[in-house]
């Protein structure tokens, strides 16, 4: 449900003047390149509002593009930049009012809430595209609103990657006061383009979501309340931060970036139809195939399979229209509105508060099992390779088996996936996991899963310890077993449901493993 929140001139006032920014060095702050700062004036703004966890559907819009320079469409040489395409390049451009019509009219049509556009803006740069296309959005929204249309809010989708990629080359540090400005100012002067009646707002705080941090020098836990403090004094609320985990520091929520790939889930879920860079030069190949639309059924069932009490109260579908990684869901050359109307039928499912049954091979099944030494992909179990998480197929002590490898994250982990049929997201039920090991190699093995216990790990419980055996080195294969009764199973250890961790000298070697369903007591 959306509500309408009102401010009036008068809230400046009992605000005061604006917060005061520590002493800067090299950053000179710019004044914001658009007329909406405060809270509206003497004229009322009516903001139109999501109530804080009711469900809510959000997307990012990639803007970048322009028919009339090639501008992200081609490469110098002429070649094509993107791996999908929309039905036509015509006027496909952020400066064009029409263009940004068309693709809200469609983003509402897709049953989405609100739409982040991808924002590339740095402090004083107000000559690029991530400016100059935003007056013509917001003579688009001002349109529909006065036709009297539903049109999706707008939030800012902050794209990080300017901490290091900007004009002046600076690599902006963030526990700096020069540092922590230049964030603020990037964000303030994206929402001074944005009148406060067509930003999307939780409780009435605009929405701000953060990419990835690792493009900052150095990170702050103290950034945030810094930008509260700033936004509240610029703009008479506070702004409702959505970061990616990485971050330091407290936000208002959680969304990791990579919901094309399949879904992931943080505060918020995120997912998306498939991934397909090709088009991308410099960059290893890199395919999720769209499945004809069923990877993207899968994603969305997964979290409808959820209960309503866990299940992420906002979505955010990636990407609406980004045609370089193909993880697009507008009207396409490729697929017509075939996932406007898919993420249409499952928006709405979501909102309705639907929980569906698990469907699959192994929904029924009370264990499944995999011999590690044969590799299949119907088994229901399976290993996965991960930065921190290499192996090799091998024999050892005469029987195939998979092995550990060292890698250059440090840590060695072997990361198991479990069919979503089987296990995805469940209730609270009593598992076993058994493991054939060879007992040399090692000093020991620890099992760690994606478990129910916020407090049991970092990230909410995601590498909760789940018992630890120590290797003996008899050189015989042996079984260790663990038993859980409070696992998750959400795909959070790094895309996988758990690891077994690799602890002291040599490595750790597996011939077979079981998870099963215990009955409850």
């Amino acid at each position: 449900m959306r509500t309408l929140i009102v401010l009036t001139g008068s809230l400046a006032a009992l605000l005061g003047g604006a917060a005061t920014s520590a002493q800067t060095t090299w950053f000179e702050e710019p004044q914001a390149p658009g007329r909406w700062t405060g809270p509206g004036g003497d004229e009322p703004e009516r903001i139109e509002t999501f109530s804080a966890d009711e469900p809510v559907v959000g997307t990012y819009l990639f803007y970048w593009y322009d028919e009339y320079s090639g501008a992200h469409l081609t490469y110098g040489d002429g070649g094509d930049a993107c791996t999908t395409h929309p039905p036509s390049w015509w006027d496909y451009s952020f400066k064009s009012t029409r263009w940004w019509l068309e693709q809200l009219q469609d983003i509402t049509a897709a049953g989405i809430d609100f739409a982040a556009p991808v924002y590339w803006g740095y402090p004083g740069d107000y000559d690029g595209w991530s400016f100059a296309g935003l007056p013509h959005l917001v003579r688009a929204c001002d349109y529909l609103q006065r036709l009297g249309r539903r049109y999706p809010k707008i939030a800012l989708f902050y794209d990080t990657s300017t901490l290091q990629h900007n004009a002046p080359g600076r690599h902006i540090d963030l526990s700096t006061p020069d540092g922590k400005a230049w964030f603020y100012c990037s964000i303030r002067d994206f929402f001074s383009l944005i009148p406060a009646r067509h930003r999307a707002a939780i409780a009435g705080r605009p929405i701000v979501l953060l990419y990835s941090p690792h493009f900052a020098a150095r990170q702050d836990p103290a950034l945030f309340p810094y930008v509260r403090e700033r936004f509240r004094a610029d703009f008479g609320v506070d702004p409702y931060i959505i970061k990616q985990t990485s971050w330091q520091g407290e936000a208002d929520n959680t969304c990791d970036w990579g919901g094309a790939l399949g879904l992931r889930l943080a505060g918020c879920a995120a997912l998306g139809p498939g991934y397909d860079h090709t088009a991308v030069r410099g960059r290893q190949p890199l395919i999720v195939p769209r499945e004809g639309g069923e990877f993207y059924r899968r994603s969305w069932e997964r979290l409808l399979a959820m209960s309503r009490e866990r299940r992420p109260w906002l979505v955010m579908v990636e990407t609406w229209n980004e045609f370089h990684e193909g993880t697009d869901v507008a009207e396409s050359r490729e697929y017509g509105r075939r996932y406007i109307d898919l993420t249409r039928e499952y928006a709405d499912r979501f909102r309705t508060g639907e929980r569906m049954q698990p469907s699959g091979p192994f929904a029924q099944a009370r264990a499944v099992e995999a011999d590690l030494g044969a590799e299949r992909a119907d088994a229901g179990v399976r290993i996965v390779a991960s930065g921190d998480g290499a192996f090799i197929r091998t024999e050892r002590a005469g029987r195939a088996c998979v092995e550990s490898t060292p890698t250059e994250h440090g840590g060695r982990y072997l990361y198991f996936d479990l069919d979503p049929s089987f296990a995805f997201e469940i209730d609270p039920q009593p598992m076993r996991i058994t493991v054939e090991y060879l007992d040399a190699g090692c000093d020991a093995l620890q099992l760690e899963y994606d478990s129910l216990d916020p407090g049991g790990s970092v990230r909410e419980g995601a590498f909760k310890a789940g018992g630890r055996v120590e290797i003996a080195r008899s050189g015989r294969w042996l079984s260790a077993h663990f038993e859980i009764d409070d696992a998750r199973f959400a795909d959070r250890a790094n895309g996988a449901d758990f690891r077994l961790a690799v602890l002291g000298q040599g490595e750790l070697a597996l011939a077979a493993i079981r998870v099963e369903k215990l009955a409850a007591d």
